[in-house]
């Protein structure tokens, strides 16, 4: 399977390459265990996840282990990665580049890879952070606000979808929900046992 996730690698970097030749685009894997229970996928990487190429090291990284941590989930356990799997960025008005969503176009570049992805971990629950893979995943027209902390189907695969760990840095208020989200996410990992 590691072999298989390896080759799913290079083929990608080499289609990236190919596309996008001239730029230089820093791709950021998923990481984690082969064979995890629990998958989850965020939207892209961000300036420090694309410095350290490792999903989810920046500020909501660190966001999502604090959560991680007081629900006694172990990261070492989980298999990380995103939909978009470069940083989508653009000039701020003060000429810095900063982070965007990620584009239809990306999403939909990215999206047999990040469902080959998914085939290899065969996780048992996959866990989309926010709008941009919710809808990868499960369709266009699906909200995080409505659909949040529930356990869906998406092609057979068993969804659970939170909100992105960077919205608790936007919105402090949703800091209740997504203890309350995870929490429910800790309670089935331990169910499951």
């Amino acid at each position: 399977m590691a072999s298989e996730l390896e080759k799913l690698r290079g083929d990608l970097e080499k289609l990236i390459g190919e596309l996008y030749a001239g730029e230089h685009k820093i791709l950021v894997h998923g990481e984690g265990r082969p064979g995890a229970r629990v998958m989850l996928v965020g939207e892209a990487p961000g300036e420090q996840e694309t410095l350290q190429q490792r999903p989810f090291v920046g500020k909501a990284g660190k966001n999502l282990d604090e959560f991680l941590a007081l629900s006694g989930i172990d990261r070492a356990e989980l298999y990380v990665s995103n939909a978009v799997k470069f940083r989508p960025t653009k000039l701020s008005a003060a000429g810095r580049v900063v982070n965007r969503p990620p584009n239809q176009e990306e999403v939909k570049l990215f999206l047999p890879w990040l469902k080959r992805e998914i085939a290899l971990v065969s996780p048992e629950l996959v866990v989309s952070l926010g709008n941009v893979p919710l809808r990868a995943l499960l369709g266009p027209g699906h909200v995080i606000g409505d659909v949040h902390g529930r356990f869906l189907e998406a092609d057979g695969v068993r969804l659970y979808p939170m909100y992105h760990p960077a919205s608790l840095i936007y919105n402090p208020a949703l800091r209740p929900v997504y203890a309350e989200d995870i929490g429910r996410l800790a309670d089935w990992l331990r169910a499951q046992k």
